[in-house]
């Protein structure tokens, strides 16, 4: 049995959080702007490229009250304690929360994403080889013109060698 979910969120209107100004923080805020333009990111500094983001940037350090509202929360910052922290507030709040790098703390994770025009093409592994699905995903992008191109003819994908 795999422990997620694969689900597509309606994120429209919804207030989500990135709480983390580094490394980790900056990734999952350029793969979020793809799909939105409204999320703030909160954190006592930022890493250069933020600013190049539409999001809310929040100099501050994190307390619980900022998790208010929130639908859907990024943990990205660099203390693991502090990381555990704001997920255990999360949870009394019901908020989703995923813990950057801790899959076992996560209540959802963030798959490899393949978007054109108005598909997208999400490749997920349960969280535990995160490296094959971006390999997979890749295989989709490089090959999917063919597949478009022969997806009203299944048995043709599969002859494919």
């Amino acid at each position: 049995m795999l422990n997620f979910l694969p689900i597509n969120i309606n994120i429209e209107g919804k207030r989500i959080l990135i709480i983390g100004g580094g490394r980790v923080g900056l990734h999952k805020a350029q793969i979020l702007a793809r799909f939105t333009d409204r999320a703030t990111v909160i954190s006592p500094e930022f890493r250069e490229g933020f600013d190049e983001l539409p999001f809310t940037l929040v100099k501050k350090s994190y307390e619980p009250k900022d998790l208010e509202g929130a639908f859907l929360i990024y943990i990205c910052t660099e203390d693991a304690e502090l990381n555990r922290q704001i997920k255990h507030d999360a949870e009394e709040r019901g908020v989703l929360a995923s813990v950057c790098d801790s899959p076992s703390l996560c209540d959802f994770t963030s798959p490899a994403i393949f978007c054109k025009d108005s598909l997208t093409v999400a490749v997920a592994s349960d969280a535990k080889d995160v490296r094959r699905s971006m390999r997979i995903r890749d295989a989709i992008r490089d090959n999917f013109d063919y597949i478009e191109a022969h997806s009203h003819e299944p048995q043709s994908l599969y002859n494919k060698r």
